[in-house]
């Protein structure tokens, strides 16, 4: 069996394959302070809830990105199952070429990311990764990583609005209920999340980056979408946002506006994807578009 392990800033993720075949996995938090030992601990427990004997265990494969946990997890790995770990990271053969200018400089996670789609999907392609930060990586139809972009995650924004600004304090990230805020950790959480202005631009630059056959894997969706389906989603936001900004002007209220059902046309296609619906977004534009008003 296969033991994998992808260490984020954030949390690990463990996996256990037979073959190819994901049989669990397990979320823990990143501690850089944990030893060898307290690793063995906590990831034998998981095995073994699975009814899983830890000596059928011959390969293990780290993908980190918190180089003082690589010595300590390859310590784990020769201490307790006797097997020398794979660590993704420079040489490497992973069947993907990475035309960076300097290749080592990829962070593992980018690379496990780009070689999973490709071999699930095939490419040209786009990985969305909404972690710690979040990362836009592109790979060629035949293979080759490209390139991206990465942005600073929900939690890093929170947290350098804490450190940078006088009087704003330090919250947790959990949905608001409502766009306008009645507190100030509300109107931060609602900056953070519910920004409509900011999804707009995240599409256009997506789209900026993607090719007519490139295909764009979504960290939640139905599966992936392309160049064209960005295009869709995004001219359905702009149509949303012009006929809702109308009615602002108009003096409506957020109830007239939601009985205008100026989503009507985008119902079918777009009636129910997930955890939401083409109306969902007219609260969110109202909220944050009628205080520019």
């Amino acid at each position: 069996m296969l033991l994998v392990i992808d260490v984020g800033n954030s949390n690990n993720v463990i996996g256990l394959f037979s073959g190819e075949k994901l049989l669990t996995h397990w979320r823990i938090r990143t501690e850089p302070n944990r030893t060898a030992d307290e690793y063995w601990v906590l990831i034998k427990e998981f095995i073994l809830l699975n009814n899983v004997e830890t000596e059928t265990i011959d390969d293990i494969v780290i993908a980190c990105v918190v180089p003082p946990l690589v010595p300590i997890l390859e310590g784990m790995a020769r201490k307790y199952f006797s097997c020398e770990p794979l660590i993704v990271g420079p040489g490497i053969k992973t069947g993907i070429s990475i035309l960076y200018r300097n290749p080592s400089e990829v962070g593992a996670d980018r690379i496990v990311n780009s070689v999973a789609a490709f071999e699930k999907y095939g490419g040209p392609l786009i990985i969305v990764d909404f972690g710690t930060a979040t990362t836009f990586d592109v790979v060629s139809d035949k293979g080759e990583y490209l390139g991206g972009a990465i942005f600073p995650g929900v939690h890093i924004s929170l947290e350098a609005l804490f450190k940078n600004t006088a009087k704003l304090p330090r919250v947790d990230m959990t949905l608001p209920e409502k766009v306008i805020g009645k507190s100030t950790v509300e109107s931060l959480r609602s900056g953070a999340v519910y920004g409509f202005s900011g999804m707009v631009e995240a599409l256009e630059i997506a789209i900026g980056l993607v090719g007519p056959q490139t295909k764009v894997i979504p960290g939640h969706g139905v599966g992936f979408t392309d160049r064209t389906g960005l295009i869709e989603v995004l001219v359905m936001m702009l149509d949303i946002r012009h006929e809702v900004t109308t009615l602002i002007a108009r003096g409506l209220t957020l109830e007239e506006v939601i009985a205008a059902a100026v989503t009507t046309e985008y119902d079918e296609r777009w009636g129910r994807v997930e955890s939401w619906t083409a109306a969902d977004l007219i609260p969110i534009v109202y909220e944050e578009y009628s205080q520019l008003n």
